[in-house]
């Protein structure tokens, strides 16, 4: 694409034209004029292409030939957009008035930062955190992620708690800004992760490549979530349990990787174990592809020499030391300003 722009703002979609209809029109007034708004479609059938063709005709748009998923998806796009600055968008996702600058002026006044995240509240309940990213992405050293706000299923109600700007972990692929270079020379996504998980692997690269990543609770979005994979889908409980165990491999301290893989692997079963005397059978089926798969990954999709290569010879800081389940379940500490680092 030509005539680039300092920002794009990128929003895949997959079949999702009630998406479009319900959040572009937001996404479009509330970014400024000097950002290009693009929609790369994901080989939809639901007429998505179309719609955006006709009601935003300003919006630029890239077809892709069938879904790649949300990794590769996203990897083919942003090869095809000029761009500093990606704001990678979720269809599902609406913006609030001025939401962009806050997230630029951060990216310009810390040159060694890869990517920021705004604050993401729940649109069903706007005074709420969501899920997928609250005030920032944390992890602990056994790899369950949490956020600020969120920790496993509960979300806390904002009232201001976390609106410091700092470092976090991650940064949530529901709405994250992203340094064009730095995605480029990381190798952007992790195209075998297909979704779930990819982005917080591509934060602990960047990371692992002496970069930082940033919270900025002065930009707000509301995520509606779940609209690809339902949270009770096996097949997407399998991409998290072995998306998980991935992104560990590729990133986890040369010394620590095999013991906490084995300790990560027997808590995995144990969890599967829990559910099944819960009466969901379902999610150990769904743990034990996806150790099946995670073993095959490593033999048929990496270079598992070129892996450990890679890996760092400490914990990068921002890690939890510890048990988040521990704290979580045992100690029931169940808000982020209550964990112990």
């Amino acid at each position: 694409m030509n005539d680039p722009h300092q920002t794009a703002v990128v929003i895949l979609n997959w079949n999702g034209k009630h998406y479009l209809e319900s959040f572009l029109p937001g996404v479009w007034a509330h970014t400024h004029a000097h950002a290009r708004v693009v929609v790369a479609d994901n080989g939809s059938e639901d007429g998505s292409a179309d719609f955006v063709r006709e009601h935003f005709p300003g919006v630029s748009l890239i077809l892709l030939d069938r879904n790649y998923g949300f990794a590769e998806g996203y990897n083919q796009a942003l090869k095809q957009i000029e761009a500093t600055y990606y704001v990678l968008l979720n269809s599902d996702v609406e913006t609030s008035p001025g939401w962009l600058s806050p997230l630029e002026e951060m990216m310009e006044q810390h040159p060694d930062a890869a990517a920021c995240a705004p604050k993401i509240r729940s649109l069903h309940h706007k005074d709420q955190f969501e899920y997928a990213g609250a005030a920032g992405g944390f992890m602990d050293h056994l790899g369950y992620v949490f956020c600020r706000g969120r920790i496993f299923h509960t979300c806390e109600k904002d009232t201001g708690q976390y609106d410091q700007p700092g470092e976090i972990f991650w940064a949530s692929g529901a709405c994250m800004m992203i340094r064009a270079q730095a995605f480029h020379e990381a190798g952007g996504f992790d195209a075998f992760f297909f979704a779930h998980m990819e982005e917080i692997d591509l934060c602990w690269r960047l990371r692992n490549r002496g970069h930082r990543v940033l919270f900025q609770p002065n930009s707000v979005v509301y995520h509606l979530g779940g609209g690809t994979l339902p949270v009770t889908s096996p097949r997407k409980t399998m991409l998290n349990y072995r998306n998980n165990l991935l992104m560990m491999y590729r990133n986890l301290p040369r010394k620590q990787a095999p013991w906490i893989l084995t300790a990560r692997m027997f808590l995995d079963g144990v969890s599967g174990v829990a559910f099944l005397l819960a009466g969901n059978p379902v999610i150990i089926r769904s743990v034990w592809l996806a150790h099946m798969a995670f073993y095959k990954a490593l033999c048929t999709h990496y270079d598992k020499k070129s892996l450990r290569s890679q890996r760092p010879e400490a914990f990068p800081a921002g890690l939890l030391h510890g048990s988040v389940v521990f704290q979580y379940f045992v100690l029931h500490r169940r808000h982020f300003s209550r964990l112990r680092f």
